[in-house]
Protein backbone atom coordinates (compact mmCIF):
# COMPACT_ATOMS: atom_id res chain seq x y z
CA UNK A 1 0.00 0.00 0.00
CA UNK A 2 1.41 3.40 -0.95
CA UNK A 3 1.71 6.17 1.60
CA UNK A 4 -0.77 8.24 -0.45
CA UNK A 5 -3.39 5.49 -0.45
CA UNK A 6 -2.88 4.87 3.26
CA UNK A 7 -3.39 8.59 3.94
CA UNK A 8 -6.64 8.64 1.91
CA UNK A 9 -7.95 5.57 3.74
CA UNK A 10 -7.17 7.17 7.10
CA UNK A 11 -9.04 10.32 6.11
CA UNK A 12 -12.04 8.29 4.99
CA UNK A 13 -12.02 6.29 8.21
CA UNK A 14 -11.89 9.50 10.25
CA UNK A 15 -14.73 11.06 8.25
CA UNK A 16 -16.87 7.94 8.66
CA UNK A 17 -16.25 7.86 12.40
CA UNK A 18 -17.32 11.50 12.78
CA UNK A 19 -20.49 10.82 10.79
CA UNK A 20 -21.17 7.70 12.83
CA UNK A 21 -20.73 9.67 16.07
CA UNK A 22 -23.29 12.27 14.99
CA UNK A 23 -25.70 9.55 13.91
CA UNK A 24 -25.36 7.78 17.27
CA UNK A 25 -26.12 11.02 19.16
CA UNK A 26 -29.05 11.73 16.83
CA UNK A 27 -30.51 8.26 17.34
CA UNK A 28 -30.24 8.55 21.11
CA UNK A 29 -31.79 12.02 21.08
CA UNK A 30 -34.59 10.99 18.71
CA UNK A 31 -35.36 7.92 20.80
CA UNK A 32 -35.69 9.94 24.00
CA UNK A 33 -37.73 12.77 22.46
CA UNK A 34 -39.65 11.20 19.55
CA UNK A 35 -41.36 13.40 16.97
CA UNK A 36 -43.58 14.58 19.80
CA UNK A 37 -43.52 13.78 23.52
CA UNK A 38 -45.94 14.38 26.38
CA UNK A 39 -44.51 13.44 29.77
CA UNK A 40 -45.27 13.63 33.49
CA UNK A 41 -42.19 13.97 35.69
CA UNK A 42 -41.15 14.10 39.31
CA UNK A 43 -38.07 16.21 40.00
CA UNK A 44 -36.35 15.73 43.37
CA UNK A 45 -33.74 18.23 44.53
CA UNK A 46 -31.52 16.65 47.21
CA UNK A 47 -29.21 18.59 49.52
CA UNK A 48 -27.18 17.50 52.57
CA UNK A 49 -29.77 18.84 55.01
CA UNK A 50 -33.03 18.79 53.05
CA UNK A 51 -34.84 17.74 49.89
CA UNK A 52 -37.85 18.92 47.94
CA UNK A 53 -40.01 17.53 45.15
CA UNK A 54 -41.79 19.01 42.15
CA UNK A 55 -44.37 17.51 39.82
CA UNK A 56 -44.18 18.70 36.23
CA UNK A 57 -45.76 18.11 32.87
CA UNK A 58 -43.97 18.71 29.57
CA UNK A 59 -44.86 18.79 25.89
CA UNK A 60 -42.27 18.68 23.10
CA UNK A 61 -42.66 18.82 19.32
CA UNK A 62 -39.65 18.39 17.08
CA UNK A 63 -36.52 20.22 18.16
CA UNK A 64 -37.98 23.73 18.16
CA UNK A 65 -41.08 23.60 20.40
CA UNK A 66 -41.30 22.74 24.10
CA UNK A 67 -43.47 23.61 27.09
CA UNK A 68 -43.03 22.77 30.79
CA UNK A 69 -45.71 23.29 33.46
CA UNK A 70 -45.06 23.09 37.20
CA UNK A 71 -48.00 21.33 38.93
CA UNK A 72 -46.71 21.23 42.51
CA UNK A 73 -45.70 22.30 45.14
CA UNK A 74 -48.49 24.84 45.64
CA UNK A 75 -46.16 27.86 45.76
CA UNK A 76 -44.81 27.05 42.29
CA UNK A 77 -48.03 25.75 40.72
CA UNK A 78 -48.72 27.28 37.32
CA UNK A 79 -45.16 28.42 36.59
CA UNK A 80 -44.42 27.49 33.00
CA UNK A 81 -41.64 27.66 30.42
CA UNK A 82 -42.00 27.95 26.64
CA UNK A 83 -39.37 27.32 24.00
CA UNK A 84 -39.85 28.32 20.36
CA UNK A 85 -36.76 27.76 18.24
CA UNK A 86 -33.99 29.69 20.03
CA UNK A 87 -36.25 31.78 22.26
CA UNK A 88 -37.36 30.84 25.78
CA UNK A 89 -40.02 32.47 27.98
CA UNK A 90 -41.01 31.98 31.63
CA UNK A 91 -44.52 32.71 32.98
CA UNK A 92 -44.78 33.63 36.69
CA UNK A 93 -48.48 33.56 37.67
CA UNK A 94 -47.92 35.04 41.15
CA UNK A 95 -46.49 38.16 39.50
CA UNK A 96 -48.64 37.88 36.36
CA UNK A 97 -45.43 38.42 34.45
CA UNK A 98 -43.78 36.86 31.39
CA UNK A 99 -39.98 36.95 31.21
CA UNK A 100 -37.95 36.26 28.08
CA UNK A 101 -34.80 34.42 29.14
CA UNK A 102 -31.60 35.80 27.56
CA UNK A 103 -28.91 33.35 26.41
CA UNK A 104 -26.86 34.24 29.50
CA UNK A 105 -29.56 32.72 31.75
CA UNK A 106 -29.44 29.31 30.04
CA UNK A 107 -26.49 28.33 32.26
CA UNK A 108 -28.39 29.15 35.44
CA UNK A 109 -30.18 26.68 37.68
CA UNK A 110 -33.65 25.63 36.59
CA UNK A 111 -36.08 26.14 39.51
CA UNK A 112 -33.29 25.70 42.08
CA UNK A 113 -32.29 22.25 40.80
CA UNK A 114 -28.94 20.99 39.50
CA UNK A 115 -30.27 21.08 35.94
CA UNK A 116 -29.72 24.26 33.94
CA UNK A 117 -32.42 26.08 32.02
CA UNK A 118 -30.80 24.70 28.87
CA UNK A 119 -30.98 21.10 30.13
CA UNK A 120 -34.74 21.30 30.57
CA UNK A 121 -35.85 23.28 27.53
CA UNK A 122 -33.00 22.23 25.22
CA UNK A 123 -32.37 25.70 23.80
CA UNK A 124 -29.25 24.24 22.16
CA UNK A 125 -29.27 21.17 19.93
CA UNK A 126 -27.02 18.24 20.82
CA UNK A 127 -27.13 17.19 17.16
CA UNK A 128 -26.78 20.44 15.22
CA UNK A 129 -24.70 22.64 17.53
CA UNK A 130 -21.79 20.25 18.14
CA UNK A 131 -19.13 18.32 16.25
CA UNK A 132 -19.10 14.69 17.39
CA UNK A 133 -16.24 12.19 17.60
CA UNK A 134 -16.09 8.64 18.94
CA UNK A 135 -13.16 8.58 21.36
CA UNK A 136 -13.50 5.14 22.93
CA UNK A 137 -15.68 2.43 24.40
CA UNK A 138 -16.79 1.57 27.91
CA UNK A 139 -19.17 -0.65 29.86
CA UNK A 140 -21.88 0.92 32.01
CA UNK A 141 -24.07 -1.38 34.08
CA UNK A 142 -23.26 -4.33 31.80
CA UNK A 143 -24.06 -2.40 28.63
CA UNK A 144 -21.42 -1.77 25.95
CA UNK A 145 -21.28 1.93 25.19
CA UNK A 146 -19.64 4.36 22.78
CA UNK A 147 -17.79 7.27 24.36
CA UNK A 148 -18.48 10.35 22.22
CA UNK A 149 -16.91 13.77 22.56
CA UNK A 150 -19.05 16.76 21.61
CA UNK A 151 -17.32 20.08 20.87
CA UNK A 152 -19.43 23.16 20.02
CA UNK A 153 -19.33 24.48 16.47
CA UNK A 154 -17.66 27.91 16.24
CA UNK A 155 -20.93 29.82 15.70
CA UNK A 156 -23.07 27.80 18.14
CA UNK A 157 -24.54 29.59 21.17
CA UNK A 158 -24.22 26.73 23.66
CA UNK A 159 -23.75 26.39 27.40
CA UNK A 160 -20.86 23.90 27.48
CA UNK A 161 -17.39 24.00 25.95
CA UNK A 162 -17.30 20.18 25.85
CA UNK A 163 -19.67 17.31 26.57
CA UNK A 164 -18.66 13.65 26.87
CA UNK A 165 -21.56 11.22 26.43
CA UNK A 166 -21.71 7.45 26.79
CA UNK A 167 -24.41 5.85 24.63
CA UNK A 168 -25.42 2.20 24.68
CA UNK A 169 -24.46 0.52 21.40
CA UNK A 170 -27.51 -1.72 21.20
CA UNK A 171 -30.45 0.41 22.29
CA UNK A 172 -29.03 3.95 21.89
CA UNK A 173 -29.52 4.89 25.54
CA UNK A 174 -27.62 7.85 26.98
CA UNK A 175 -26.33 6.41 30.25
CA UNK A 176 -23.61 8.84 31.31
CA UNK A 177 -22.69 12.43 30.40
CA UNK A 178 -20.05 14.88 31.63
CA UNK A 179 -20.35 18.64 31.12
CA UNK A 180 -17.35 21.00 30.99
CA UNK A 181 -17.07 24.81 31.10
CA UNK A 182 -14.89 27.13 29.00
CA UNK A 183 -11.90 26.43 31.28
CA UNK A 184 -12.31 22.68 30.65
CA UNK A 185 -13.41 22.20 34.26
CA UNK A 186 -15.90 19.42 34.94
CA UNK A 187 -19.15 21.05 36.13
CA UNK A 188 -21.78 18.30 36.24
CA UNK A 189 -22.27 14.58 35.72
CA UNK A 190 -25.53 13.03 34.55
CA UNK A 191 -26.37 9.32 34.82
CA UNK A 192 -29.33 7.41 33.38
CA UNK A 193 -30.93 4.56 35.39
CA UNK A 194 -33.99 2.32 35.63
CA UNK A 195 -34.25 1.23 32.00
CA UNK A 196 -37.87 0.33 31.25
CA UNK A 197 -40.42 0.18 28.45
CA UNK A 198 -42.19 3.54 28.39
CA UNK A 199 -45.01 3.69 25.86
CA UNK A 200 -43.40 2.13 22.77
CA UNK A 201 -39.67 2.22 23.59
CA UNK A 202 -36.98 1.22 26.05
CA UNK A 203 -35.48 4.23 27.85
CA UNK A 204 -33.92 5.23 31.18
CA UNK A 205 -36.77 6.64 33.28
CA UNK A 206 -34.53 8.26 35.89
CA UNK A 207 -31.72 10.74 35.32
CA UNK A 208 -29.49 12.02 38.14
CA UNK A 209 -27.66 15.33 37.72
CA UNK A 210 -24.74 15.68 40.15
CA UNK A 211 -22.59 18.83 40.51
CA UNK A 212 -18.91 17.93 40.38
CA UNK A 213 -17.84 20.25 43.22
CA UNK A 214 -20.77 20.06 45.68
CA UNK A 215 -20.75 17.03 47.94
CA UNK A 216 -24.20 15.71 48.76
CA UNK A 217 -25.95 17.68 45.99
CA UNK A 218 -28.08 15.83 43.45
CA UNK A 219 -31.24 16.27 41.39
CA UNK A 220 -33.29 13.30 40.21
CA UNK A 221 -35.61 13.59 37.20
CA UNK A 222 -38.04 10.65 37.09
CA UNK A 223 -40.45 10.04 34.22
CA UNK A 224 -43.76 8.75 35.59
CA UNK A 225 -45.50 8.57 32.23
CA UNK A 226 -44.58 9.33 28.60
CA UNK A 227 -46.62 9.27 25.39
CA UNK A 228 -44.72 9.52 22.11
CA UNK A 229 -45.66 10.61 18.61
CA UNK A 230 -49.19 11.76 19.36
CA UNK A 231 -50.54 14.82 17.57
CA UNK A 232 -49.81 18.12 19.35
CA UNK A 233 -51.03 21.33 17.75
CA UNK A 234 -48.55 24.18 17.28
CA UNK A 235 -51.13 26.44 18.94
CA UNK A 236 -50.13 24.97 22.31
CA UNK A 237 -46.72 26.60 22.05
CA UNK A 238 -47.71 30.26 22.46
CA UNK A 239 -47.25 32.79 25.23
CA UNK A 240 -51.00 33.15 25.70
CA UNK A 241 -51.47 29.38 25.98
CA UNK A 242 -48.55 29.17 28.41
CA UNK A 243 -50.55 31.39 30.80
CA UNK A 244 -53.66 29.19 30.55
CA UNK A 245 -52.10 25.81 31.31
CA UNK A 246 -53.56 23.93 34.27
Amino acid sequence: MTIYLYFILQLLASFTQVNDARDIVKRANDKMRGNTMMAEMTIKTIRPGWSREMQCKTWMKGKDLAMILIQSPAKDKGISFLKKKKEVWNWLPALERTIKLPPSMMTQSWMGTDFTNDDLVKESSVVDDYNHTIIGDTIIRERNCHIIQMIPKPDAAVVWSKVIVCIDKKDYLELHSRFYDEDNELISIMNGYDIKMMHDRLIPVRYDMIPADKKGYKTEMIYRNIVYNQSITDNLFTIEQMKRLK
